[in-house]
C-alpha cells in the first residue's frame, strides 16, 4: 500500500505594522484614533513603570525585578482587548497586564519588595497570583478555561508564558488539555527568543512556537509582538473564539526581551550587544509612535505631557508602596489558610512571645 498524507498544517504569521510605522491597509483593523493613542499612552506608562522598578532595586528598596521592556505591545494589547469578565492568569513577566487590569501598581511593587501584600487583589479583579514556577500556569489556564465553559460563562481564561516555558511538560499537558475539553482558553506566550541564557534555537528544533499547537488540533498563530496591531488582532479573535465556546487558541507573540532576564541575571555574558541592537530597532514604542506622527495623531508636545504624566504616576505609585504600614510578624502566618491549622497557631503563639519578649 502507498503511504498517504493524514495530516498536513500551515501556520500562519501576522504582521501589521511595519519598522517605519507603515501599515498594511488590508490588514488593518477599523480602530477609533483615541483607541491607538490609548495603546501608546500604556505602554510609555507601562515603560516607566518598569524603569522605575530597576532603579528601585539598584537602591536597595526593591528585591528582584523581572523587566518587560520591549515587550509592552504584546501586554498591553492583550489587556485592553479583555473584559472584566475574562480571567488573567499570568507568569512573572506581565507586570503591564496586571496593572492595566486593575491591580495598582504599588501593589505590584510590593510583591517584588517581599511583601505578601503584593499578592492582595482588589475584589473583582479576576487574575491569579504571579506564577514562579515555570511552566506550571499553562495547566492553571487549561483549568480555569474549562471551568467557565461548565458554567457557561461567555468569558476566557488568558494565560501568558515565555518560550522557556514551553520546554516543561506542563505547557504540553496544558494545551492538550484544552484542546481535548474545548475550553475557553487564550494561550499566549511572549517569545523573547531567551530562556534566561539558553536561546530558542537550543529550546526547541520547532521552526516555530505557534505551531506546536497542531499536535493538540488546537488553531495555533505566531504574530510580531513588537507590532501592536497584529497583536490586538491576534488576541480579539482568539478571546471571541474563546468566549463563544470555540475552544482554545494558542499565540506564539515574537518580541525580544531588551534587558536582562531579572536585575539578578546579566545578559551580557551570553548575548551580544549586536544582537540587542538588531531587535531595538523593533521596539514597540517608537514604532508605534512613528505611525501616530504619520497620521497627525502626535507631535513633541503631546510626547511631553505623557512624560511628566508617567513620571508624576509613577512617583505616585513609589509613594504608596513606602506609605504602606509594617506588617507585624504573625503575618507570616496569615496568607496560606483560611482556618489555620493548630501547629501554625502554636508556630505563630510562639514568635508573638519572642517577640514581645
Amino acid at each position: 500500500m502507498p503511504r498517504t498524507t493524514v495530516y498536513e498544517a500551515v501556520t500562519q504569521r501576522l504582521e501589521i505594522l511595519d519598522l517605519d510605522g507603515q501599515v498594511d491597509a488590508e490588514l488593518m483593523p477599523e480602530l477609533d484614533p483615541n483607541r491607538i493613542i490609548e495603546f501608546y499612552r500604556n505602554m510609555v506608562l507601562m515603560r516607566a513603570f518598569d524603569n522605575k522598578a530597576l532603579k528601585l532595586q539598584r537602591q536597595g528598596r526593591m528585591g528582584t525585578w523581572p523587566p518587560i521592556q520591549g515587550q509592552e505591545a504584546i501586554q498591553v494589547a492583550t489587556a485592553m482587548a479583555m473584559e472584566e469578565s475574562d480571567w488573567l492568569i499570568p507568569a512573572f513577566r506581565e507586570q503591564a497586564v496586571m496593572v492595566l487590569r486593575g491591580i495598582p501598581g504599588h501593589v505590584i511593587y510590593a510583591y517584588w519588595a517581599g511583601d505578601e501584600r503584593g499578592s492582595a487583589f482588589p475584589d473583582g479583579v479576576r487574575c491569579f497570583p504571579i506564577a514562579v514556577p515555570v511552566g506550571s500556569q499553562w495547566q492553571h489556564g487549561a483549568g480555569v478555561g474549562l471551568s467557565l465553559k461548565l458554567r457557561g460563562e461567555q468569558a476566557a481564561a488568558v494565560v501568558f508564558g515565555g518560550d522557556g516555558s514551553t520546554s516543561e511538560g506542563d505547557f504540553h499537558e496544558g494545551v492538550n488539555a484544552a484542546g481535548v475539553f474545548k475550553t475557553n482558553t487564550v494561550f499566549v506566550i511572549q517569545n523573547n527568543q531567551w530562556a534566561i541564557s539558553v536561546p530558542l534555537s537550543k529550546q526547541t528544533a520547532s521552526e516555530t512556537l505557534a505551531q506546536k499547537a497542531h499536535a493538540y488540533g488546537v488553531p495555533g498563530i505566531q504574530v510580531d509582538g513588537n507590532d501592536i496591531f497584529a497583536v490586538h488582532v491576534a488576541v480579539t479573535e482568539a478571546l471571541e473564539r474563546a468566549r463563544a465556546g470555540g475552544g482554545p487558541t494558542l499565540i506564539e507573540a515574537e518580541t525580544y526581551r531588551l534587558g536582562d532576564h531579572t536585575t539578578a541575571d546579566d545578559a551580557s555574558r551570553y548575548r551580544s550587544e549586536e544582537e540587542v541592537e538588531q531587535w531595538r530597532v523593533k521596539d514597540p514604542i517608537p514604532r508605534l509612535r512613528k505611525y501616530l506622527e504619520a497620521n497627525g495623531l502626535w507631535d513633541d508636545e503631546r510626547e511631553k505631557s505623557l512624560e511628566d504624566e508617567a513620571r508624576e504616576w509613577v512617583d505616585a505609585q513609589v509613594e504608596a508602596l513606602e506609605a504602606m504600614p509594617p506588617q507585624p510578624p504573625e503575618a507570616i502566618f496569615e496568607y496560606m489558610y483560611d482556618e489555620m491549622p493548630p501547629h501554625l497557631e502554636e508556630q505563630m503563639a510562639a514568635l508573638k512571645a519572642e517577640v514581645e519578649g
